[in-house]
């Protein structure tokens, strides 16, 4: 497993700090595995200030298309072949088709109908975990409806307006494919080569590796193993939990379900104490009889480049360039998420 980065230096002059040359550095970090390349540069502390949440949530308006009997009005109903009901209800939570479809199958899972918001450390395991079960029966009906799209079952999250999210009321992207998105589809081909070339799974030699290097590594529950991304996509750096032997999402049990609810409480409440409030989470899978990938997942925070200004995380090298800057050394973001997934073994 190689680790590479390419060390950088920019000499200038600061007139704020005299006439001497100063020295900053920067490196160019690039996946083990996919070879994509992330920029650890523009350093900043590793603090935010929150913007005045309830002003936030305020501004959004009084009426809301997933609250109460709106849900259940105006959001729109499923093909009868596929969910002869409409909509899929269990107690408060909802599935129902995305109006704006990414694919075919493309629904939303809504925690529930009276969650219009919920902070980002008031999302229980217990209710995270419930929802992902949820979603696992939606996409568990789209098998049997033999759907040529049940191939590639995916959870997304996009949390609060700096993520994407276009709606206040949370929410999950849940959707099957037999397209697999870019990236995904990069790795699913990339660790294909690794097995080929090495004889074995790229992500359990991961595991290996960042538990005995430790720097990135945060913790195990249960089958998933936690760590910061060596080449992070975000900003604020990711949080990467892989899974021991399983390949896809159905795979998973209720047991893997809430110990990845358990770990991904720990990070938010890391992230919080930063100030952060906003995230991405994906799913990435391959299909059960993909033996050369592993589970895993990301969740990676977003924030503003300039709050005042509304400026967004994402510039022209990630946008034109397609790669990533992140502000901060993984490893010392990995130091500040540590104490609160620790507490949680406590």
């Amino acid at each position: 497993m190689k680790f590479e980065a390419i060390k950088k230096q920019t000499l200038m002059t600061v007139p704020q700090k005299g006439p001497e040359l100063q020295r900053t550095e920067s490196e160019i970090r690039m996946d083990p595995l996919t070879r994509r390349t992330t920029r650890i540069c523009h350093f900043m502390p590793l603090s935010w200030e929150k913007p005045d949440l309830g002003a936030l949530v305020a501004k959004a308006g009084n009426w809301c298309p997933f609250c109460g009997d709106n849900a259940h009005q105006v959001t729109p109903c499923f093909a009868p072949d596929l969910i002869s009901e409409g909509r899929m209800q269990k107690g408060d939570m909802m599935i129902f088709p995305n109006l704006a479809p990414y694919d075919s199958i493309s629904a939303l899972a809504i925690f529930g109908t009276h969650h219009h918001y919920i902070p980002m450390t008031d999302f229980t395991p217990s209710l995270m975990a419930e929802t992902f079960g949820f979603s696992f029966e939606f996409f568990h009906r789209v098998i049997a409806a033999k759907h040529p799209e049940a191939v590639y079952h995916l959870i997304n999250w996009n949390y609060m307006p700096p993520s994407g999210s276009s709606v206040i009321h949370p929410h999950l992207q849940v959707f099957s494919t037999s397209t697999p998105p870019y990236l995904m589809q990069q790795e699913l081909d990339a660790a294909k080569a690794y097995q080929e070339r090495n004889g074995t799974v790229y992500w359990d030699d991961l595991v290996a590796a960042e538990k005995a290097d430790g720097r990135r590594y945060l913790g195990q529950i249960g089958r998933s193993h936690w760590m910061t991304a060596f080449a992070p996509l975000g900003v604020a750096g990711d949080v990467m939990a892989v899974v021991e032997d399983i390949s896809s999402t159905l795979e998973l049990t209720e047991k893997d379900l809430s110990d990845i609810a358990e770990g991904l409480a720990r990070v938010m409440a890391g992230y919080d104490k930063m100030g952060l409030y906003s995230f991405n989470m994906n799913f990435f899978t391959g299909t059960a009889d993909d033996g050369h990938f592993r589970f895993h997942l990301l969740f990676s925070p977003k924030t503003y480049f300039n709050a005042v200004l509304g400026t967004p995380d994402t510039g022209v090298l990630r946008n034109m360039y397609n790669e990533s800057i992140c502000m901060a050394h993984p490893e010392e973001i990995n130091a500040l998420l540590k104490p609160d997934f620790d507490a949680g073994n406590r």
